[in-house]
């Protein structure tokens, strides 16, 4: 008898799950439009948001003026967010939100509609179009709902992005450098510079400016030679004032020393020609 067991609980199971599934199949041919949104919402309370979500897709026109309509659209909202579909929860939740803007769960849903894009932000190799679309969004709530029970959390989730534009515009200066395209480097990171002043980047940015410009100079044309050593030492001059202990700091002064012998060189040379 016991060798039989193990198979009669799979034929048991089966039979649930059957079942579970068949009692889930005739609630969606069903026009009993109020059992199927006490079904959802038994589903969703039990966090089966697929289950929940197919139903209340298929209820919201159905229930347009009764009073379960504004709750079936804020859960149906919610189940995409919960299966992870930030696009369409972000869609569904600011929806919502127009629909229903003085309901008890609108503060809610507009936060909901940016953590959704805060979600659906991308790596920050990526294009970080939907990031300043989240910003926007996140800066919109915090502007409507100054005093909401959720503005901590969005404001981490602002300067999360904030770093990841940050992390963005680094890298992508810094591709400048490595692919030794120097003049656009250094307007790279200058802008970077200007855009997060105090950035955990800044040292780094500022020494890559700095050799950035430095082999600019090195491989100009004579005629520019001379300016650009000059804005070498600028540079070097604003990196030892900012980062005086500096890891980087004989490899900065090393290119000193050559932009300033160079520099020197060519003044003689200038002086020389006019004589």
């Amino acid at each position: 008898m016991l060798s039989f067991r193990p198979a009669f609980f799979v034929l048991l199971l089966s039979t649930l799950l059957l079942g579970s599934c068949s009692g889930y199949q005739k609630l969606l041919k069903s026009t009993d439009v109020n059992k199927k949104y006490e079904a959802a919402i038994q589903y969703y309370e039990k966090e089966d948001f697929f289950k929940a979500g197919t139903l209340l897709e298929e209820l919201i026109p159905l229930l347009r003026g009764r009073p379960e309509a504004e709750k079936a659209q804020f859960y149906f909202a919610n189940t995409n967010y919960r299966q992870r579909n930030y696009t369409l929860a972000a869609y569904y939740f600011k929806t919502f939100h127009d629909t229903y803007p003085n309901s008890d769960f609108a503060q809610e849903a507009y936060f909901m509609h940016a953590k959704s894009l805060f979600k659906d932000s991308p790596e920050f190799q990526l294009d970080q179009t939907n990031t300043y679309t989240a910003l926007e969004v996140i800066q919109e709530f915090l502007n409507r709902y100054p005093e909401s029970k959720f503005r901590t959390e969005v404001e981490g989730m602002s300067q999360e992005l904030q770093k990841k534009l940050e992390n963005k515009a680094f890298l992508s200066a810094k591709l400048y450098y490595d692919l030794r395209y120097y003049q656009s480097a250094v307007t790279a990171l200058t802008n970077f510079q200007q855009q997060y002043p105090a950035s955990a980047y800044g040292e780094q940015a500022a020494f890559l400016k700095l050799s950035a410009q430095f082999d600019l100079a090195t491989e100009s044309v004579a005629e520019k030679q001379l300016e650009r050593y000059n804005e070498t030492l600028a540079f070097y001059q604003s990196f030892i004032d900012t980062f005086p202990q500096s890891k980087q700091l004989k490899d900065a002064e090393k290119m000193y020393d050559n932009a300033r012998v160079a520099a020197d060189k060519l003044k003689a040379a200038d002086t020389a020609a006019v004589k």
